[in-house]
């Protein structure tokens, strides 16, 4: 549980796997400004990660940069989690809608 002193951080990412580039930081930030990163990540139903030690290392970098090749391995799991999670997510609604009839 985090203390009640701590900031909240969050570093968010892109990756365009046709531009043949590696993964960028798009924003960034802690407290409110990560509050609202994290905002638009919920409006927009993209999966949130929490890993404060990969937080940590990604908020070192500016926006706009890329990841550096250390990173490539747990970043890489980071997008097959939210390929995952994005995948079960439309499987569910898929299912929910589904479920209705339409008369």
């Amino acid at each position: 549980m985090k203390n009640e002193n701590e900031r909240k951080e969050a570093v968010a990412l892109t990756y365009d796997p046709e531009s043949g580039e590696a993964p960028r930081v798009t924003a960034k930030g802690h407290g409110y400004i990560a509050d609202k990163i994290l905002d638009r990540a919920k409006e927009a139903d993209v999966p949130v990660q929490e890993d404060a030690t990969l937080i940590e290392l990604l908020s070192e970098l500016n926006i706009n940069e890329q990841i550096p090749e250390e990173l490539y391995q747990v970043v890489a799991e980071v997008f097959a989690f939210i390929y995952q999670s994005d995948k079960e997510m439309k499987q569910n609604r898929k299912n929910v809608q589904g479920d209705k009839k339409v008369e």
